[in-house]
């Protein structure tokens, strides 16, 4: 089993920040990618940024500049800074992560359980 725990949302007035994280734990082999997506109320989920192992990292335009994303390989665990933060940001946001898991031959996407930002005044 691999399992992925988020943690550190929660509500923020604008122009405030927060830092997601997420641990992945279980019987992994190999991470190829985290990364993290958002899904707002009557919206699709979308890509926020994502960081595989070659080092290029990705973001939407929307969040350029205000987040950044950097990962811990020694503990499997991705986070997620985010500043200047706005209401248009309010969502659920979802950790994945490629992993390939021991005596695997395929790696798979897994998911966090999610965790909500909410960005009010």
């Amino acid at each position: 089993q691999v399992q992925l725990v988020e943690s550190g949302g929660g509500s923020v007035q604008p122009g405030g920040s927060l830092r997601l994280s997420c641990a992945a734990s279980g019987n992994i082999l190999s991470i190829n990618a985290m990364g993290w997506y958002r899904q707002a109320p009557g919206k699709q989920r979308e890509l926020v940024a994502v960081f595989p192992n070659s080092g290029i990292i990705k973001y939407v335009d929307s969040v350029k500049g205000r987040f950044t994303i950097s990962r811990d390989n020694a503990k499997n665990t991705v986070y997620l800074q985010m500043n200047s933060l706005k209401p248009e940001d309010t969502a659920v946001y979802y950790c994945n992560g490629n992993i390939r898991r021991i005596g695997g031959i395929f790696s798979y996407e897994y998911w966090g359980q999610g965790t909500q930002v909410t960005v009010s005044s």
